[in-house]
């Protein structure tokens, strides 16, 4: 096995590939990257029974060959080659790694006892890239941290048609993002699979320059064990599917008569990041919206008080007061686009609905919505 390639390709590669790896296993060689030398490229994989990467590189292969090494061991020697043209063999059992004068030999793992890379699951449809990478970060704020329920960590994912929705909740947020998608086959069915988020968020990134990410998906009813594939730039990956469904949300978003308040998105989130400073842990926001115009900021108890008014308009009740937890509040606020932000509120204790205010009609507007608890008791 031989081959050549550029030093910031090879470094990039690895490091993409490396994402794949587990930060601690009981199996050695599901720490290490595959290299397979073909004609004209090199192909880098990784492999953890999980998640699955795959990408390839340009290179001028002298001897087609395959090499299993430590994935991380590898990507610190590319972070410190020189920048030049870098030639790569197999001595034995040794890897070698040649470039500007500078030469590392690493030794090699039992390629035969490293695990068959899974098959793509069939594509499904095209989304484009970065769109999908904005919707994916726009949502998991709202996924669980609590890996002792691990679908609440997941990110729900619905193709339906030519949409694509993506959701997640911790049971006292919820949001929710649709984006445009072109599915494989015109009449495919209704599809709803739960994603490890923290995977999904760095793939997505990952693949956000890539211009379109072609999804494959083998479902599996909603017990786990399927496989969803992303494809993009020369770059494949697959995730395993998280066992079970997220909560319902159409009920939860559909809010009876609410009272309506707008302002500037930009100016409350700078207003709750500094009344939040005399905060207790776990201490509320409270808003006090107002039909005169105004919605007043108040936080902290006894000595240490904080309070900012801002204009706001209210519709649907003569005024309007509910508090939040003020990190939820500003991470929701953030995940918004639009100059402004629209409330659909019922009141202390009940669940707050967050959206864009200047979109032209209500089907943009529920493009991305963000669902809040309120708390029950204002200070």
């Amino acid at each position: 096995m031989k081959f050549r390639t550029e030093r910031n390709a090879l470094a990039e590669a690895v490091g993409w590939a490396a994402r794949s790896l587990p930060a601690r296993s009981p199996v050695p060689v599901l720490g290490g990257l595959l290299l397979t030398a073909e004609e004209g490229l090199l192909r880098i994989s990784g492999f953890d029974y999980e998640v699955s990467a795959n990408i390839e590189v340009s290179a001028r292969t002298g001897e087609a060959g395959q090499v299993l090494v430590l994935g991380r061991r590898l990507l610190d020697i590319c972070k410190v080659l020189p920048d030049a043209t870098v030639a790569c063999a197999l001595d034995g059992a040794r890897f070698t790694i040649e470039g500007g004068g500078t030469r590392f030999g690493l030794s090699t793992l039992p390629r035969e006892e490293y695990p068959k890379l899974p098959e793509l699951p069939a594509l499904r449809g095209v989304v484009d890239a970065t769109e999908f990478a904005a919707a994916v970060a726009q949502v998991v704020i709202a996924a669980g941290r609590d890996d002792a329920l691990p679908v609440l960590t997941g990110i729900g994912l619905r193709l339906d048609g030519e949409s694509m929705t993506l959701a997640a909740s911790d049971r006292y947020r919820y949001a929710v993002r649709t984006v445009p998608w072109k599915p494989e086959e015109a009449d495919s069915d209704v599809v709803e699979v739960v994603i490890p988020g923290r995977r999904l968020t760095d793939i997505s990134r990952s693949l956000a320059k890539s211009g379109q990410v072609r999804i494959g998906l083998s479902d599996s009813g909603g017990r786990g064990g399927g496989l969803i594939a992303f494809e993009g730039a020369g770059m494949r990956t697959t995730l395993r599917l998280l066992e079970g469904r997220l909560p319902r949300y159409d009920k939860l978003f559909a809010l009876d008569s609410p009272a309506v308040a707008v302002t500037e998105r930009e100016a409350l989130a700078d207003a709750v990041r500094r009344v939040a400073v005399v905060a207790e842990p776990n201490s509320p926001i409270r808003l006090d919206f107002s039909a005169q115009g105004t919605v007043l900021l108040q936080a902290g108890y006894e000595d240490d008080i904080a309070s900012q008014q801002l204009p706001a308009t209210l519709s649907g009740a003569p005024d309007m007061a509910v508090a939040f937890n003020p990190a939820y509040l500003l991470e929701a606020l953030n995940s918004l686009s639009d100059s402004q932000v629209r409330f659909d509120l019922l009141g202390p204790g009940q669940r707050a609905l967050l959206s864009g205010a200047l979109a032209a009609d209500d089907v943009a507007r529920e493009e991305h919505r963000h669902l809040l608890m309120s708390v029950r008791q204002l200070s």
